[in-house]
């Protein structure tokens, strides 16, 4: 989906904490924002406090806005699926419930052409079935300033230490041929 007349898209995924996604989709050549957030859910602007609950049926996400000419949807994918676990359902590390759950919240027909595919093409690298929900973005509501930039702000809080900064290494190293130049 293109966003705007600057050619810039944006992808919507929900892979576990929006923390644990958003400094790592940071590193990517051609992203330009990665803003933390909530969808999928049945609840007009949820607090986070609400999403934590489990009852707003929102998922943490991030929606990464991006330069098709530099990384593709499918190369955004591939980070997505490489960060997380599609496996499990509604858990991701020490984090459980159905707001960390795995989802791609397409935003047209294309990516969710593309979101099928990657998961049809990868299927086969788990030995379990991949859950990732496949379902189209209807709303999107940004998470409180304190969430935006959570690892950038705070790197040497335990859970980003903990979390965030093996999934910062895996990026740098497996996908280093999509890291930015700092």
């Amino acid at each position: 989906m293109t966003d705007d007349s600057d050619g810039r898209a944006v992808a919507t995924l929900a892979g576990g904490c929006f923390w644990c996604l958003e400094a790592p989709f940071e590193e990517l050549a051609g992203v330009s924002e990665v803003v933390s957030g909530y969808c999928g859910g049945h609840v007009e602007d949820p607090s986070y406090e609400a999403v934590c609950s489990g009852t707003t049926g929102h998922a943490e996400v991030v929606q990464v806005e991006y330069d098709p000419d530099v990384v593709s949807y499918e190369a955004l994918l591939e980070v997505f699926f490489a960060l997380h676990d599609p496996t499990t359902e509604d858990r991701q590390g020490p984090d459980v419930g159905s707001q960390y759950r795995s989802a791609v919240f397409y935003h047209d027909d294309d990516q969710r052409a593309t979101a099928e595919a990657v998961v049809d093409r990868l299927a086969d690298d788990y030995d379990d079935p991949i859950v990732t929900e496949i379902e189209p973005l209807e709303t999107f509501y940004e998470a409180d300033p304190y969430h935006q930039n959570y690892y950038a702000n705070n790197p040497q809080q335990a859970y980003c230490r903990v979390q965030i900064r093996p999934k910062m290494r895996k990026v740098r190293e497996t996908f280093a041929d999509r890291v930015a130049d700092e």
